[in-house]
């Protein structure tokens, strides 16, 4: 591994109304906390194991992507634990994080200057299954008013506004994975607009039973029971993916104004776009390539300036086919490294994409690619360039993060060394 770059204080002249990211937090199922995380992909420790937040005798998926050992109230008193689902106790545990790694006190920004952007597609499975079984084992009398928030997918965003006594605009974008990435760029809009700083990203909880059932009808989860080939993307092997738990909060702010407080920058949001694939059937292509093209445009980049691709990586055969086609259309075959660190922990759908942005950023700090585990090399009808095995040292200036939600969501984020190399 090269040593990684020094991120040198923002000069003057540096000091624009580029949005740049000065804090990362990480909950994920191979490590809790940025640098345990980090240091976990890179020696490409897998978080996927046999299911253990309930009892799968009878039910047709064996292993997910599970945190371990996170314990909520160590970020949240146990009556808001008891109010709130584990989606948003992971995403307060990220975004403590986050905040201590910026350096920045909530407190000392305006009162209505802190904006908070979220992702979410699963919403509070957990806590909505658990009240159901209360009403028909109880009655209705058993249900608690949180009921009615706890569930919803923008309980995440409140519930950070909340504690922090953040004012500024509120968001939550439901793309499945492609929305942690049009979170991110929410939070962008909103520095763009005025805001001081935001809190943006996503994170999941989908390992209720309740919510593994409504993902089975679509076709795309492994079922098998070997962790270590669960999760196989661009693989000929490849026979669909795991659902994991987890993902990374961001802070953002403009770089003038994290030159005014000191703050250490770890890279910028340089380019960003959304496409949305034309129905089945009526003949026209996928909108995957457009999206991507589309973020390098606004990035002012061209595809030789992306050093490497954080993918989608779906892992099903015909969904990594397409997505490799598209890359191969921008980037020509093989034509720039690919990976996908998703493999380890599993896909958590909205907490994946802020997860992949979040190891993008490291990446380019310590001029390193993670790798992409459990696959030899890719298949034939698939022409990338996929770092496989082990972590990959090379010069990175910039990266590119892709993202699809099962629909016909498409998302593409660039983000670039601060100072630009």
């Amino acid at each position: 591994m090269t040593a990684p770059w020094t991120r040198p204080p923002i000069h003057a002249e540096q000091a624009t109304d580029e949005p740049v990211v000065t804090g990362i937090g990480v909950v994920a199922p191979n490590g809790t906390g940025t640098e345990a995380y980090w240091e976990a992909t890179l020696a490409g420790r897998l978080g996927i194991r046999r299911i253990s937040r309930f009892d799968t005798d009878g039910f047709p998926l064996r292993v997910v992507g599970e945190v371990e050992g996170f314990v909520p109230t160590e970020f949240l008193r146990q009556y808001r634990v008891t109010q709130t689902d584990r989606m948003t106790h992971l995403a307060v545990a990220a975004t403590a994080m986050a905040l201590q790694d910026a350096g920045l006190d909530p407190a000392e920004v305006p009162e209505y200057g802190f904006a908070v952007a979220t992702a979410s597609s699963i919403g509070g499975a957990e806590f909505g299954h658990r009240a159901i079984q209360r009403l028909w084992s109880e009655g209705p009398r058993k249900i608690g008013a949180y009921q009615a928030v706890a569930w919803f997918y923008a309980a995440t965003t409140g519930q950070i506004a909340i504690l922090h006594d953040m004012k500024g605009p509120g968001s939550v974008h439901a793309a499945e994975q492609a929305g942690g990435l049009d979170a991110i760029a929410q939070a962008r809009r909103t520095l763009r607009a005025g805001a001081r700083a935001a809190v943006t990203g996503g994170t999941e909880a989908p390992l209720d039973p309740a919510a593994l059932v409504a993902q089975l009808p679509n076709g795309q989860l492994n079922l098998g029971s070997d962790p270590r080939a669960a999760y196989t993307p661009f693989a000929a092997t490849a026979a669909g993916h795991v659902p994991g738990e987890g993902g990374a909060m961001l802070v953002m702010e403009t770089a003038r104004a994290a030159h005014e407080r000191g703050a250490q920058v770890h890279g910028a949001i340089a380019g960003y776009a959304a496409t949305f694939d034309p129905a089945q059937g009526n003949g026209r292509p996928p909108t995957l390539r457009r999206a991507i093209e589309l973020a390098l445009a606004d990035a002012r980049l061209d595809p030789s300036e992306i050093d490497v691709v954080f993918a989608d990586a779906v892992g099903t055969r015909s969904g990594d086919r397409a997505e490799a086609q598209a890359l191969a259309a921008v980037f020509g075959p093989y034509g720039v490294p690919v990976t996908a660190p998703k493999s380890m922990v599993g896909r958590l759908y909205a907490g994946g994409a802020a997860l992949d942005t979040a190891t993008a950023l490291l990446a380019l700090r310590d001029q390193v690619i993670p790798p992409t585990t459990g696959v030899a090399e890719p298949a034939g009808d698939c022409p990338v360039d996929l770092v496989t095995d082990r972590p990959r040292p090379a010069r990175l200036r910039s990266a590119l993060v892709v993202a699809r939600g099962y629909g016909g969501f498409n998302s593409a984020l660039v983000v670039r060394h601060f100072p630009p190399a």
